[in-house]
């Protein structure tokens, strides 16, 4: 039976650096661009943004780490409704009065980048988790089931993060991120792929955005009310993604390889975009190539 490889990308905001800085290490030991070696993508939020930009764009690489570059983060993570320099009850209010940044610097890199695509367009399956706020289920939108969807649609639903980002609309639908059922998509991506290429062989190459393990005052947690838990990133413990990693793991088995770690130095929070945390993020992606190297090449051997 044929094996075909599945690379499925978490999302984590600006963290997204640090998988393709490790899919970087990756396309240079494999000597072929990551859009060939892969037969199917997925992805939520930042990880589903990337996923587009490989199957849709044909990016390498070093082309997806220019996508991420400090110049369009800035970009962005512009148009803050609240300022980053103010006190902490400004900060407070600003975000109870509508999500943190405008949508207009994010669309209009998308722009740049994906122009008039449609995701009928896609050079390989590609797939990205959303949220319908209405229907209250998980929308994944494809490139064999959406093709008359415009990648910017797509790409800019699926990174609607709440409290970052206002919802989406894309055609009757109002969406958010997926990150919020399934940051880790894995198994989405299995089952889908399972729909495009049936009686197939799959592995699985799962590559996360770090782990936030920085516990949480149980005691002090007791007292938070909306404010609180906003302030000691919600959205994170939401898009926790451990569970999905030992469910893919007992139901793929060696088929599957999950690249993460913990944070470390690196902030939490999606958009710290500084000099500081960026080179911390970049490291922690540089990490994981010599953690994983020989396992991730053994997985994607043409055994």
């Amino acid at each position: 039976m044929k094996t075909k490889y599945i690379l499925s990308l978490d999302g984590g905001g600006v963290r997204a650096l640090a998988t393709v800085t490790f899919l970087n290490s990756l396309e240079k030991a494999l000597e072929t661009p990551i859009y060939e070696k892969f037969d199917f993508f997925i992805g939520t939020s930042a990880g589903a943004v990337s996923c587009l930009a490989m199957a849709v764009n044909k990016m390498n690489s070093s082309e997806l780490i220019e996508f991420w570059s400090q110049e369009n983060l800035n970009q962005i993570l512009s148009d803050s409704i609240w300022d980053k320099r103010a006190n902490t009850l400004r900060s407070t209010l600003g975000l109870l009065q509508g999500s943190k940044y405008k949508d207009k610097g994010k669309i209009d890199l998308l722009t740049d980048y994906f122009k008039e695509k449609k995701m009928g367009d896609s050079y390989k399956p590609v797939c990205a988790v959303c949220y319908d706020v209405q229907s209250r289920k998980p929308v994944i939108l494809s490139s064999f089931k959406d093709k008359h969807l415009s990648v910017i649609e797509v790409a800019s639903a699926t990174s609607a993060a709440p409290t970052f980002y206002p919802t989406a609309k894309v055609g009757n639908r109002y969406l958010i991120d997926g990150a919020i059922v399934a940051n880790h998509p894995s198994l989405h991506g299995f089952i889908e792929a399972k729909k495009v290429y049936p009686d197939t062989n799959f592995k699985v190459l799962s590559v996360g955005t770090g782990l936030d393990r920085k516990p949480i005052p149980g005691e002090e947690s007791q007292s938070w009310g909306t404010i609180g838990w906003l302030r000691n990133n919600l959205f994170g413990l939401m898009a926790e993604s451990s569970l999905d990693h030992e469910l893919a793991e007992g139901i793929l088995g060696e088929n599957y390889l999950r690249i993460n770690s913990e944070l470390g130095d690196v902030n939490p929070e999606l958009d710290d975009n500084s000099e500081e945390n960026i080179e911390r993020i970049i490291d922690m992606g540089n990490s994981w190539w010599n953690v994983f190297e020989d396992r991730t090449l053994r997985l994607l051997s043409n055994d």
